[in-house]
């Protein structure tokens, strides 16, 4: 009797549903556009200004905001057509690139603005995009669910997850090349254009969202009934928090700049490549996953990779050759990519379909919060200990984390192979 050879896994399952590549067209030009703008903003605003706190400020304009309306965000993903809201944020983005291509030129809707006065109208543009950006994120995650048989979520996922990643090594490079090439007016022509571009994709996508009863409960406990399901779901509370905790210390790449200039000498060339090592690792990873169909030991997968993740950021406070650093900051990217493909793959999996929205937008405030809180940590710890040292303690503290998590949260550890297809039901 012949033995049944194994089915391989197919890398491209999820590529070929024809909605869900157009999602990832859709998502690719999306964060192509995102990522000039913000390079390009920062540049902006600080040859406006000369001001190192106007750079801060830039990300807090948009996180506020951001972080103020994300619960509500998710709340209305859940009770309306995802692609809906999708549409209507990505024409707000519109919007908002219009106005920046228009406030850079020595003319805003054909009135000179003085200096000032442009400024305010940047940040003003900013709170805007960031509110946006707010609806955008529940609305297209929990979206990207609706595209792809259960099945298929951790493969969707790993090409969801690398196409950003690849757009984030993209977007930067693009955005100061534009700058060079024809200054802030070229730059957010093009940024303009992808916006349009990722609107026209998602408008092609002929989908409509499930059809599900209106709750009748008050908005207000709508709103937190995405933080009471994680409440009460401790595999997804316990890679939320790994998550949260991993980048709050382990937020090494706000001060990469301090590393190139003064540590590894490699000026603001070598910052790009600093900056792109961890995104490449991540679409490294991304493309090998495809290839993976499941982990075994789903818990332990995810527990050493977020302790291999701060166990590279210890190296790399501790280094001071350029190509070990690259090397580390290129492997934590490997590592941190099996996490993020893990906890979505979870949150996605474990979630019933009505809450996709209303989850997500709690993995928003936990992710947002801790790379912008992150980001705040490094620098208060860089000026208390010294740069290298702030990294290396992030490490450890990282590494600390985990060993709670693994301790406290046995469910997790002892988590073996995902099953996309048993998500619960409403």
């Amino acid at each position: 009797m012949s033995e049944t050879a194994p089915v391989r896994p197919d890398p491209y399952a999820a590529l070929r549903h024809p909605k869900f590549k157009r999602y990832i067209l859709c998502l690719f030009a999306l964060t192509l556009g995102i990522q000039i703008q913000g390079t390009v903003v920062g540049w902006q605003m600080y040859d406006l200004t000369h001001d190192p706190l106007a750079l801060g400020l830039i990300g807090l304009a948009e996180a506020l905001p951001a972080l103020a309306t994300a619960l509500y965000a998710g709340h209305v993903a859940d009770q309306h057509d995802r692609r809906r809201i999708t549409l209507i944020a990505l024409a707000v983005l519109v919007a908002c690139s219009l106005a920046l291509w228009a406030l850079a030129g020595p003319l805003a809707l054909g009135v000179p603005l003085a200096t000032p006065a442009r400024v305010r109208a940047i940040y003003g543009v900013i709170i805007v995009s960031g509110v946006a950006r707010a609806f955008l994120q529940p609305a297209r995650q929990a979206l990207s669910a609706e595209l792809v048989p259960r099945a298929l979520f951790k493969n969707a996922i790993t090409w969801r997850s690398g196409s950003w990643q690849l757009a984030a090594v993209l977007g930067p490079a693009l955005g100061g090349l534009l700058y060079a090439l024809g200054g802030t007016t070229l730059a957010y022509a093009v940024d303009a254009a992808l916006m349009v571009f990722a609107a026209g994709v998602m408008l092609s996508i002929r989908h409509r969202s499930p059809a599900r009863e209106r709750s009748q409960e008050p908005v207000w406990r709508s709103v937190v009934g995405g933080v009471r399901f994680v409440a009460g779901e401790p595999v997804i509370l316990g890679a939320l928090t790994l998550d949260l905790f991993s980048v709050f210390f382990g937020g090494a790449v706000a001060l990469l700049p301090i590393f190139a200039a003064e540590i590894l000498h490699v000026g603001p060339i070598g910052l790009g490549l600093l900056r792109a090592a961890p995104a490449v690792g991540a679409v490294t990873m991304g493309l090998l996953l495809a290839r993976h169909h499941d982990f075994e030991r789903t818990g332990h997968v995810l527990l050493w990779s977020v302790a291999g993740f701060g166990a590279c950021m210890i190296g790399f406070g501790l280094s001071t050759s350029v190509w070990l650093s690259l090397a580390l900051l290129f492997a934590s990217g490997l590592l941190d990519m099996i996490s993020v493909v893990i906890r979505s793959t979870l949150l996605q999996s474990r979630t019933p379909e009505a809450l996709l929205g209303r989850v997500s937008s709690v993995n928003q405030l936990f992710v947002g919060s801790s790379n912008e809180i992150g980001m705040f940590e490094s620098g208060v710890t860089a000026r208390w200990f010294g740069t290298a040292p702030s990294v290396v303690i992030g490490g450890v503290a990282t590494l600390g984390v985990v060993a709670l998590t693994a301790l406290f949260v046995p469910t997790l550890r002892t988590l073996r192979r995902l099953h996309p297809e048993e998500r619960p039901g409403i």
